[in-house]
């Protein structure tokens, strides 16, 4: 079966973790995700510089450390992306930002993406408001 996952939830919501675990569970059982699709406050995950608290696991390392191993297809929602100052090189040069804080495996697009995923997966699991 085919799955596309998309999560709203910022990386402080247990949406966030329960939506890791399901997609683990979803490649665990041999199923496939077609693409991950992060919105609203769930494009906070990509961005390389949060630090979590010592006594705390940090759910956005161990999304892109899950996705990377799985090499999946995890799209960030560009326009959210921007609004929340999540930006990759060339957004972060395109709008005269010093620095990028995403990259690798996110790509930034847009919500067409997420309508392109329904088209070809057999289930859509969203996790978060």
């Amino acid at each position: 079966m085919k799955f596309a996952i998309t999560l709203l939830a910022g990386p402080q919501d247990p949406a966030a973790r329960s939506a890791l675990e399901f997609a683990r569970a979803v490649i665990e059982s041999g199923h496939q995700i077609t693409r991950l699709f992060f919105y609203r406050d769930a494009v906070q995950i990509a961005s390389h510089l949060g630090v979590q608290p010592q006594d705390e696991q940090d759910i956005s390392l161990q999304w892109r450390e899950f996705i990377a191993a799985e090499q999946l297809d995890a799209v960030v929602c560009i326009a959210a992306a921007l609004r929340r100052g999540v930006l990759n090189e060339p957004e972060a040069a395109r709008w005269k930002k010093p620095v990028a804080n995403t990259g690798a495996p996110y790509d930034l697009s847009g919500l067409g993406q997420w309508v392109d995923a329904l088209q070809t997966a057999d289930r859509a699991i969203t996790f978060g408001t």
